[in-house]
């Protein structure tokens, strides 16, 4: 494997682009295929010398907002910005490194929680620990989420899944407001000097690019522990649910369930869960 996996890779998607995909004339006597070094600089706002000196390997910790800044000009895709992110840290050796002192998010679920969920039935109900990721579900919330796509990733992050996945756009019809409630509160969360949010809000500066870092970047906002959310199924339609969240006290996770804030949706909600209590379902760690 080279030593130089970032540079080249950033090179090869530079030489890939053509001008006028990024809006840029074709114009003549190109001599490199793709964008020039110059013209991609341009769009990052970054300097040619800077550019060089990535692409050369001789600048091996390009900061998250210079990864998020190219991914966005080079108009990359999330798996292909989640891609230049790894290969970063395997280029400045941060993969190397664990985090000191600060305790991983706890994935575990005690039995009274479990407890809790399950008489919950068919309630849509969900656990969350502090950096958004699904830890326990009703069969009442995998009906309502599952086929908007939150749960297709082996561990559902509810966050990840707002920021970089197509279908939430769709799923809620409100996703502005929603996008700003979770970067606010995770910006909250980043403000605990935590090494495991600080993580993941690296990755979403580099995956989600602008509709993340800008929200980051605003006044902070923030969600409270009771609201209507909008959400449109696929199966079901349009539903208007009231979520209420209940903060599980010196865990850092939330229990955030889910009623029908009117009629039509208490009918949906009644024929997509079928009103039968079902098993609980436990996201492996």
């Amino acid at each position: 494997m080279s030593d130089n996996e970032l540079g080249t890779y950033l090179r090869t998607r530079r030489e890939a682009v053509r001008p006028a995909d990024v809006g840029l004339p074709d114009g003549v006597r190109r001599r490199t295929p793709g964008l020039r070094r110059s013209e991609l600089a341009t769009l990052a706002g970054v300097s040619v010398e800077y550019l060089a000196r990535l692409e050369q390997g001789r600048d091996r910790r390009p900061s998250v907002q210079v990864l998020a800044a190219l991914a966005d000009a080079l108009r990359l895709p999330p798996e292909e910005r989640l891609h230049i992110r790894r290969l970063a840290k395997m280029t400045s050796g941060d993969h190397l490194l664990c985090p000191a002192s600060t305790e991983p998010p706890d994935r575990s679920v005690r039995p009274t929680v479990r407890s809790l969920l399950d008489r919950l039935e068919p309630a849509p109900a969900v656990l969350l620990n502090r950096l958004g990721d699904v830890l326990a579900f009703t069969t009442g919330y995998e009906r309502l989420a599952g086929p908007i796509g939150l749960l297709d990733a082996e561990q559902p992050n509810l966050i990840r899944f707002v920021f970089t996945d197509a279908r939430a756009r769709t799923a809620y019809p409100e996703w502005d407001r929603v996008a700003d409630e979770h970067a606010a509160n995770l910006k909250i969360e980043s403000s605990t000097a935590d090494p495991y949010t600080a993580e993941l809000v690296d990755e979403l500066t580099i995956t989600a690019g602008a509709p993340f870092s800008d929200r980051l970047a605003a006044p902070t906002g923030f969600r409270g522990s009771a609201g209507v959310e909008r959400l449109v199924h696929p199966e079901a339609g349009r539903l208007r649910l009231t979520y209420e969240i209940l903060e599980l006290p010196d865990t850092g996770r939330r229990l955030v369930v889910y009623l029908p804030d009117d009629d039509a949706t208490s009918a949906a909600l009644d024929h997509l869960t079928g009103r039968q209590p079902g098993a609980l379902r436990v996201v492996a760690g």
